[in-house]
């Protein structure tokens, strides 16, 4: 397969981007990337973006033509993708694949959302039902928040069937609070919690749902923010004036989705994230044994613990424990989500997949935060789920 790799990436802090329209936010992500490596936006050869939420709640559709809009980048070939919250991973792999395939020497790969009001208030209400259109028409009634309510679910079952506790997986949600703090682009960076105040039902902590596990710590952020990556073939470095062995390679990806329907399904055991997760293994030709820095979609804690099973870190059910006996921590076996997740990073959605390769590419070139980066970590992976775990994208990043 032709060699693909990271040559850019540019992200916005996470959290509030205020009065920014989506045509400023799409230009300041393109423009960001190409002002990494300092070259024009003309060098691009083709682009993709990946969005959730743009016509819902920014009234926006054909985003591929405000990227065209930037100088350099009108007549070529772009395209938006919508897979859930895997937009952004989506995004990606297609540029990857373009590469792969040889329409084009480098690609752009953009991802945004932008869920706050120029005040930087939300709807939550309008925000839940407006999420919830990705899950199956039949399991949204009676849900006034959609996908919390259909995680809660899993979480409820994830503990029955492993004999975890909610305070096991609480204990995720605190580890990552930590991570953020010292993450200059977590939205959550300023904020410190306690397992005894993730478990506390008090103040803004409570039960989304009566009669189910999950409580607000467990679940991640709604978040503005933008992120972009420019991805290359090897001849595609030479033309930006770089070189192979300075860069991350995207050496495996795999995309694979599921029914959308929960009911029916193994979702704490989702067929298609092990399948893809599997693949990008194969394509990279390593196994999850090499492994030592990850990023993970934890919508909600208990994905923080399913995520760690996919990456074949942890055992089927295990993966808590992973959590709890450290082995994720920056200085771990894996160290997993140390930008803070999305618990406490932040989830703008359609910007998500992207941020999490981007993080792992930094992690890999020893450019995290000092109290953050993994010793000398050679490989690494993502996983980036869309709905209730069905669209899953996972790629592997080596040096």
């Amino acid at each position: 397969m032709t060699p693909i790799y990271i040559a850019a990436y540019h992200q916005s802090p996470f959290g509030k981007l205020m009065g920014l329209t989506v045509p400023e936010i799409v230009e300041a992500a393109v423009r960001g990337a190409c002002g990494e490596i300092h070259v024009e936006p003309g060098v691009i050869d083709v682009a993709s973006i990946g969005a959730t939420c743009n016509f819902s709640l920014n009234q926006q559709g054909l985003l591929a033509g405000l990227v065209a809009m930037v100088p350099g980048l009108g007549g070529k070939p772009i395209e938006a993708v919508e897979n859930a919250c895997a937009s952004g991973g989506q995004a990606v792999v297609s540029v990857a694949q373009k590469l792969a395939l040889g329409l084009g020497e480098i690609g752009l790969a953009v991802g945004y959302e932008k869920m706050r009001d120029a005040e930087g208030k939300m709807d939550g209400k309008l925000i839940g039902q407006v999420l919830g259109y990705f899950s199956h028409p039949a399991e949204r009634e009676g849900k006034t928040f959609v996908f919390p309510h259909l995680f809660a679910e899993v979480m409820r079952d994830y503990l029955q069937a492993h004999g975890v506790t909610e305070r096991d997986l609480a204990a995720i949600a605190v580890a990552e609070y930590a991570n953020a703090k010292h993450n200059p682009y977590a939205q959550m960076r300023k904020v410190q919690i306690t397992l005894d105040q993730a478990m506390a039902i008090e103040g803004i902590n409570r039960y989304i749902v009566d009669g189910l596990p999950l409580k607000t710590y467990d679940c991640s952020q709604i978040t503005d923010g933008y992120a972009a990556l420019v991805l290359a073939t090897e001849a595609g470095l030479a033309k930006l004036g770089l070189r192979a062995r300075d860069c991350v390679r995207l050496a495996g990806w795999a995309q694979a989705t599921d029914p959308l329907k929960k009911a029916g399904r193994d979702v704490l055991r989702p067929a298609g994230a092990y399948c893809a997760m599997r693949r990008a293994y194969e394509a990279a030709g390593v196994t999850a044994r090499d492994v030592t820095v990850a990023e993970i979609h934890d919508c909600f804690t208990v994905m923080g613990a399913i995520g760690t099973e996919v990456l074949g870190k942890a055992e089927y059910g295990r993966g808590a424990r992973y959590w709890l006996d450290g082995r994720a921590a920056p200085d771990g076996e894996c160290a997993i989500n140390t930008s803070g997740g999305l618990i406490a990073k932040g989830h703008p959605v359609g910007a998500t997949g992207v941020a999490m390769i981007g993080w792992c590419a930094w992690q890999l070139l020893g450019k995290a935060p000092a109290p953050l980066q993994a010793k000398a970590p050679r490989v690494a992976a993502t996983f980036n789920i869309g709905g209730p775990i069905c669209a899953s994208v996972c790629t592997i990043l080596t040096v």
